[in-house]
């Protein structure tokens, strides 16, 4: 069930989009869109800590598409993810404990789940637990006049329209659970959306940081350092997650939340993946951008580097047991300094 500025919020329709229509215009969300986008960008890098000196940063997970995680705030101080256009950032934080969960919804067939999984430490059985929920992501992908029911070409609705379905599902599923949810940020959809001197549309940001101790949100964008650890594996996994069953619907687990150990289970490829690899490497750069994202015009400048090094790495590891010997999932510890080291 959802709240909004305190108040059960529902249009009396079983379809989300009515309600996500109504959430667009609800006065006290649209403050809260504004205010966010009030704020810089924080530049996520652990090379120079995260407020630009060079003490170590503060304990962070960050989380890639179809990735989530649950963490204690007594082990992690903030959580983020980027690298989203069509996608959406999701956090659930439980207002008692500070316990959060943070997840990067790529796809209405893993929302229904994916919910069930952050929610399964957030909460326990016979918890009437109040959580706060902060939607952040997507932007006006499709043409303007659809969400409002307007007639559009089939073709144009198959290609562009990616944003408006995956946050509909969204609002339905949590309308549709018995928990609490009170909806703090929603900057979807025209809240997070630019456009240029020809009127093609951006997402105004691509990521967002949360403070565990306090719940606070804030625009933020990360480097490659400030992803870690393991981030080439953790990319391919994601890639390959989509036509292994075991998947199917889920969101991705990597953290685990009562040890502070990132565990990436193992996942297989076979060698046809060498060759889609091959194939895709020897493409021009937009090329790769219209093959590879579902908004080719609005990605960041390393989402061509980041696949090429994740084909780089298919090319050169065709047999998927060498990145996983025995099946065993790959386990980084943080150290002191708060690095990351693979445990051996």
């Amino acid at each position: 069930m959802i709240f909004v500025d305190g108040i059960p919020f529902s249009t009396g329709s079983s379809q989300g989009i009515e309600d996500l229509i109504a959430l667009l215009e609800h006065p006290f969300l649209v403050s809260a869109s504004n205010k966010l986008k009030a704020i810089p960008v924080m530049k996520v890098s652990v090379m120079e800590g995260f407020r630009g000196e060079r003490s170590p940063p503060a304990k962070h997970v960050y989380v890639f598409q179809r990735e989530y995680a649950t963490v204690d705030p007594a082990l992690v101080e903030l959580v983020g993810t980027d690298e989203a256009t069509t996608c959406v950032g999701i956090v659930i934080r439980n207002q008692k404990t500070g316990w959060t969960s943070i997840a990067h919804v790529d796809s209405p067939e893993v929302v229904d789940l994916g919910l069930t999984q952050m929610l399964s430490l957030l909460i326990d059985q016979n918890s009437n637990a109040e959580l706060d929920v902060h939607i952040v992501g997507t932007f006006e992908d499709a043409v303007t006049n659809q969400i409002s029911g307007s007639s559009g070409s089939e073709s144009e609705s198959e290609l562009y329209n990616h944003s408006i379905p995956l946050c509909s599902k969204i609002i339905e599923a949590l309308q549709n659970k018995g928990n609490k949810f009170h909806i703090q940020t929603f900057c979807v959809l025209e809240h997070n959306t630019m456009r240029d001197s020809d009127g093609n549309a951006y997402p105004v940001f691509n990521g967002f940081m949360v403070e565990t101790s306090s719940g606070s949100v804030r625009p933020a964008s990360f480097d490659g350092s400030s992803r870690c650890p393991d981030e080439i594996v953790r990319r391919i996994r994601v890639t390959v997650s989509y036509s292994d069953p075991s998947w199917k619907g889920k969101l991705l687990e990597m953290y685990d939340s009562l040890s502070d150990q990132y565990q990436i289970a193992p996942c297989s490829w076979s060698l046809r993946w060498k060759e889609y690899a091959l194939s895709l490497q020897q493409l021009s750069d937009s090329d790769i951008l219209l093959n590879c994202s579902t908004s080719p015009s609005s990605e960041g400048p390393d989402f061509v580097d980041n696949h090429r090094r994740l084909f780089d790495y298919l090319i050169q590891h065709p047999n998927w047991r060498e990145t996983f010997p025995m099946r065993k999932p790959r386990i980084f510890k943080r150290t002191a300094s708060g690095d990351w080291i693979k445990a051996e």
